[in-house]
């Protein structure tokens, strides 16, 4: 699949693996023996596949080459949601309500129904991430189908069907809490990042910092991540996420949800305003570098300096109800934008094919603003989006325009079910007018002069 890929390019040496698809980059085996012939002395899985596998680690430290990401025993902790909130409610950190581990229909709805009138419930994997195998549920007679549907999404994705049920708060941000931690038990954060703008769970836009966060919130967030860290002497990167409550936007108003024991895909904006390069932080202590070796103590690292925002720019189309099908098929046009505070991440060129076995994101837009304004980097964005030129595949870029168009985003009035809420105003707003020329127009432009 990745024959023609750009990193192979890019790379200073590239080995084929045998198979296709994920498949292949599931195969621990392989990847290690391989890497032995490669004479590698580290892996790094990146935020996909086996990022989060403690086998492979294990697998990487029996055969001599370092695993570049937390130690195995905290990669089953955390990949484990009902082990991850035992280590937050004995921390006080606190947790919303939920069943305790792997749950049966039955118990869910006891749960359910325990809440009273009007509550309703979040369904999620007990193992994994990244909005698969979790769904909000309403109502009682809702639960049965979102809960199989849950467990049949958890196991495709994972390998293990098991769910667990937690209440669902009507109006909340997420946002999440970037640290750092070299296995000794010291851990800096690198501030936070505002992840509300989502679509079905999956996150669309991310924000550093998070805007408009109360001082007392914020510190309440980055000193509960501190300590969950410190507490299992963390080592290399990783997120934990959290809830703020709406309705109680004191710092008593927060509650721990996992922790992503890995790189986000998100990780750029914090590079942005923090000037730090995550990914070589990752090599320095995966090399057994501490903290103060790599200048990463707390007080060595910076304020947030202005603004950053991702925006994911994913191969797709989208249905009435915002439900997205993923898209492909060969680049017959691919330019991106730049500039001061401009920067895309992405593997596109044209003449590329893409592959229908992976996952339909293509780019990533950061863009910077000194200013620390909330709507000075939304209009950025969303200039820079209009400089895209991408044809041959369908692409999110008019949705992402209107996204960062919308008052309620401007106005940093972020809550998860905010596109679900407003989503017909979004599709309503014409499609993003690009600022480049097609082949056509530069022809006619070349007959005229």
């Amino acid at each position: 699949d990745d024959a023609r890929s750009l990193h192979t390019r890019r790379a200073d040496e590239a080995v084929a693996l045998k198979g296709t698809g994920v498949p292949a980059y599931l195969d621990a085996t392989q990847l290690v023996t391989l890497a032995k012939q490669a004479d590698c002395d580290a892996i790094h899985p990146g935020y996909g596949f086996l990022s989060e596998n403690a086998a492979f680690a294990r697998l990487c430290a029996d055969a001599g080459i370092v695993f570049v990401g937390p130690q195995p025993k905290i990669l089953e902790l955390f990949g484990d949601k009902a082990q991850a909130r035992a280590l937050a409610k004995r921390h006080d950190v606190p947790i919303l309500a939920g069943t305790s581990g792997p749950t049966t229909l039955a118990q869910a709805h006891r749960f359910f129904a325990s809440l009273g009138p009007g509550a309703a419930v979040m369904i999620k994997a007990v193992a994994g991430g990244g909005g698969r195998g979790m769904r909000p549920v309403f109502s009682a007679d809702a639960l049965d189908a979102a809960f199989e549907r849950c467990a049949s999404e958890a196991l495709a994705a994972f390998g293990n069907g098991e769910v667990y049920v937690e209440q669902l708060l009507p109006r909340a941000r997420h946002v999440e809490v970037q640290i750092a931690g070299d296995g000794s038990g010291a851990v800096s954060h690198l501030w936070e990042r505002e992840c509300s703008l989502q679509r079905h769970r999956q996150k669309l836009i991310e924000i550093a910092p998070a805007p408009a966060l109360r001082p007392a919130v914020r510190t309440r967030l980055l000193e509960a991540a501190v300590a969950l860290a410190s507490a299992v002497k963390y080592r290399n990167l990783g997120t934990f996420e959290f809830l703020v409550d709406l309705r109680d936007e004191s710092a008593a108003g927060i509650a721990f949800i996992e922790a992503n024991a890995r790189l986000q895909v998100e990780h750029t904006v914090t590079e942005e305003v923090t000037g730090v390069d995550l990914v070589k932080a990752q090599l320095g202590i995966a090399a057994g570098r501490s903290l103060a070796e790599l200048h990463l103590t707390q007080k060595e690292i910076p304020r947030p300096r202005g603004i950053a925002l991702q925006a994911r720019i994913n191969m797709e189309t989208m249905a009435a109800d915002g439900s997205a099908k993923p898209g492909g098929g060969t680049l017959s046009a691919f330019e991106v934008p730049s500039g001061p505070g401009v920067r895309v991440d992405t593997f596109g060129y044209a003449g590329y094919q893409t592959s229908p076995r992976f996952d339909s994101l293509l780019a990533k837009l950061v863009v910077h603003s000194p200013s620390g304004r909330l709507e000075d980097v939304a209009g950025k964005a969303s200039r820079s989006l209009a400089e895209f030129r991408i044809a041959g595949v369908p692409t999110n870029l008019s949705f992402l325009h209107a996204l960062l168009g919308h008052a309620e985003v401007t106005g940093g009035k972020f809550h998860t079910r905010l596109i679900e809420e407003r989503l017909d105003e979004l599709l309503a707003v014409p499609p993003i007018r690009t600022r480049h020329f097609d082949a056509a127009v530069s022809a006619t432009c070349a007959r005229l002069a």
